[in-house]
């Protein structure tokens, strides 16, 4: 079991480093969403999330969001695990309306 103190739930919006990257993955440190389930982060040292983007096109799987006075995107299909050493700092927790929205894109994803 992890033992680290502080612990990432899910919702809870963190600055990650995410280079180095390969072709199209999303680049540099930017805002990321802990998508993966508390329990899961409770006991593992990785974490799933997902990028987050002021930029980019309106893709339909694209979750539209507002964080920090910013408008722009849940990127779900660029979907990371990633080890908590990248985890640069806490910036704050996504609304529950968008996080709802947002694990329903990714439910819509894996679905038969």
């Amino acid at each position: 079991m992890v033992t680290d103190h502080v612990v990432p739930l899910r919702g809870d919006v963190h600055l990650i480093s995410l280079d180095p990257t390969v072709g199209s993955e999303i680049r540099k440190t930017r805002p990321c969403v802990i998508v993966s389930p508390d329990e899961l982060n409770r006991h593992l040292r990785t974490v799933i999330v997902a990028p987050m983007t002021t930029a980019g096109r309106a893709y339909p799987w694209r979750v539209r969001c507002r964080f920090k006075r910013r408008s722009g995107f849940v990127i779900v299909d660029q979907l990371r695990t990633v080890d908590r050493n990248r985890l640069v700092g806490r910036l704050g927790k996504l609304s529950p309306r968008t996080m709802s929205h947002t694990l329903a894109a990714l439910q819509e994803m894996f679905a038969p």
